[in-house]
């Protein structure tokens, strides 16, 4: 059996430098969890929520899956979304996509990927629902059209959530928002999709 004792070791090196800047630093984020961001982002392994918005670990709270698809009936994401809201109370929700996404590119190509396709399905509603942005496009800005429209079809689908619908109702402070994330230059692009209370 492989162990993966470099990972452990690397572990071993990340903990001791911590405790050196701050010797305190992990009995004070064991005892409190209170982020004032949801992060919703993408499984790719380029694209790392905390790093990414130079944050500390227990400032964003992240759930991450295949195109950071946000679906009603994913029991799990919905979870997310409720623990954070009701429970640690945050106050921003953000959906970010990036350029050059697997699923994304999946979702344009006209072949069978397995059991993917069926969450794919979720993006390929979001080609029908825009199909006449794409026309005239060459495949690589058809690529980039899509990250960028599948952050705001997921933004739509949060603020549509009976729990972001629940808290509006009662005053809370909550904006949802869409970014996307170039793995190229790591700049994040804000898509102007933001969505709070008084602007649902």
């Amino acid at each position: 059996m492989k162990t993966l004792e470099h990972l452990i070791e690397n572990n071993r090196i990340w903990a001791n430098s911590i405790k050196e800047k701050d010797p305190d630093f992990f009995s004070k984020l064991s005892k409190q969890q209170a982020p004032e961001y949801l992060w919703i982002g993408c499984s790719d392994s380029r694209v790392p929520a905390n790093q990414i918005i130079d944050l500390q670990p227990g400032e964003v709270f992240v759930h991450r899956n295949i195109a950071n698809v946000v679906v009603h009936t994913d029991l799990n994401c919905m979870s997310v979304i409720q623990f954070a809201v009701e429970i640690l109370r945050v106050k921003h929700i953000i959906v970010c996509g990036h350029y050059g996404c697997g699923g994304i590119k999946a979702a344009l190509e006209n072949q069978e990927h397995g059991l993917i396709d069926n969450w794919l399905r979720h993006i390929k509603d979001v080609i029908r629902f825009n199909a006449h942005e794409f026309e005239g496009l060459d495949h690589e800005q058809q690529l980039d059209l899509l990250c960028e429209l599948n952050v705001k079809e997921q933004v739509r689908n949060i603020c549509n959530t009976t729990i972001v619908q629940n808290t509006w109702k009662q005053g809370k402070e909550l904006t949802v928002h869409g970014w996307i994330y170039s793995i190229e230059n790591g700049v994040l692009k804000d898509l102007d999709a933001c969505k709070g209370g008084n602007n649902p």
